[in-house]
């Protein structure tokens, strides 16, 4: 790892694992180095602006044509695609879940993937999906490719390698990884068995947001996004390749590794970041922003100001607003919210919402915080006060999240997620001091 990567700004980067691998002057020279093949890999279509146009050229052992023989359909049923309405008889609500289990037997991270919500269509290339993942087993042999949308990772127990055809990445908890579409990668695990968040991103690709009268400064600044240095692995033994296209699953047999790719330049390329460098800003004397101001990566639609998906993080921060209630207030919105807890406890829902859990609120849904939460915020003693032990996320969309069979019926819903608002009482009473006892 190290070099620092711009998401969705078209900046190019070179590195080679081998002196010399990497053409100088020539994108697709007659003969390259090494005897390896020339291939390009594009991310976006090739009449795209310049800032937005996406792609490498990549210097492989194989052709991709090479990785690629017959194909033959295979199943993995808890993973689901948009639309996938009717999955369940779950009546609408907001929902809430205590993390998945851990596997109780072996499981790579391909079979460990359990979709919660999907939203959008997969075909039309708009919307997303959000998985949880578990895994307690490498993916030796085996590979994978996502045509249909990039993966941003969030570890939120153990440690990731990810051995991709651009080279090795390792993420923990608290940092993420994205995964551009059609790159084949494979997983392992560092220390033990992991568990996680997946948003698969089916429409445009992530990138910064504008900071608008931010500035140039604050929230999540380019040079610490890093991307892979060139690796390869020359392994001639039977491999597989799972390849997910238009919501389907098929697999090919190899007898070699995919990851041969020697030396690339380009700028589209998977890239990690460490979440506690993210910069927060915030209200300096009263009022409450948005959560817009928390923004990470957005996945923009044709809609301006309009989210594909946002991915927003609510990270250790000061809170020193006067006459303010602190909490995410309440409120109904346009956009649906699937939220996450990596570690600590979260300011809005201190009981019930634990680390590894999940929640959601769709559209135009109300939610904010539970009862004992509203009663310690409207309590306190407003002086400078610091969130520590916390870091929660949420993948926003633009579109309903509708739940999956497994979301709706698993052991880990809490069915009584709805009562957190029951003690939430009147305090009206006709005076303009109302009724605070």
């Amino acid at each position: 790892m190290g070099l620092s990567y711009m998401p969705g700004f078209g900046n190019d980067f070179e590195t080679e694992s081998l002196p010399g691998a990497l053409p100088q002057g020539r994108n697709s020279p007659q003969r390259p180095a090494y005897g390896l093949y020339a291939e390009q890999l594009s991310g976006s279509p090739f009449t795209a602006p310049r800032g937005a146009n996406e792609r490498s050229w990549l210097y492989r052992i194989r052709p991709s044509v090479k990785h690629t023989g017959r194909f033959k359909p295979v199943d993995y049923p808890y993973w689901k695609s948009a639309p996938n309405i009717g999955d369940h008889e779950l009546a609408l609500g907001q929902y809430r879940w205590d993390p998945v289990p851990m596997p109780g037997r072996p499981m790579d991270f391909l079979t460990g993937i359990r979709t919660m919500t999907t939203a959008g269509d997969v075909l039309g290339q708009t919307g997303m999906a959000a998985h949880v993942y578990t895994a307690s087993a490498d993916m030796d042999d085996d590979h994978f490719f996502n045509a249909d949308g990039e993966l941003l990772l969030v570890p939120q127990v153990g440690g990731l390698r990810l051995r991709t055809e651009m080279g090795a990445i390792e993420i923990q908890p608290g940092e993420i990884c994205v995964l551009p579409r059609g790159l084949v990668f494979k997983v392992e695990l560092i220390d033990g068995p992991v568990r996680g968040y997946i948003c698969e991103n089916y429409g445009a690709k992530f990138t910064l947001p504008d900071r608008g009268p931010i500035g140039a400064n604050c929230l999540a600044n380019p040079r610490d996004f890093k991307t892979p240095t060139a690796w390869f692995e020359e392994k001639e033994t039977p491999c597989r390749l799972i390849v997910k296209w238009c919501g389907r699953f098929h697999v090919t047999e190899l007898d070699h590794s995919p990851l041969d790719v020697v030396a690339w330049h380009g700028n589209y390329a998977p890239y990690k970041y460490d979440l506690s460098t993210y910069s927060p800003v915030g209200a300096i004397l009263f009022d409450h922003p948005d959560p817009s101001i928390f923004t990470v990566l957005t996945a923009p639609s044709g809609e301006e100001g309009t989210a594909n998906i946002d991915f927003v993080l609510f990270p250790p921060r000061w809170l020193v607003a006067e006459n303010t209630f602190r909490p995410p207030w309440y409120h109904r919105n346009v956009m649906s919210e699937f939220m996450g807890l990596i570690r600590g406890q979260y300011d809005a829902k201190e009981e019930g919402f634990v680390p590894g859990g999940i929640s959601l609120h769709n559209m135009m849904l109300a939610h904010g915080p539970d009862a004992s939460g509203f009663e310690k915020a409207t309590r306190a003693e407003l002086k400078p006060v610091k969130l520590d032990d916390t870091m929660a996320f949420m993948f926003e969309t633009r579109f309903p999240q509708m739940l999956t069979h497994f979301a709706a019926e698993t052991d880990a819903r809490q069915d009584n997620y709805i009562d957190c608002w029951k003690d939430l009482k009147k305090r009206f009473n006709g005076t303009p001091e109302g009724d605070w006892s």
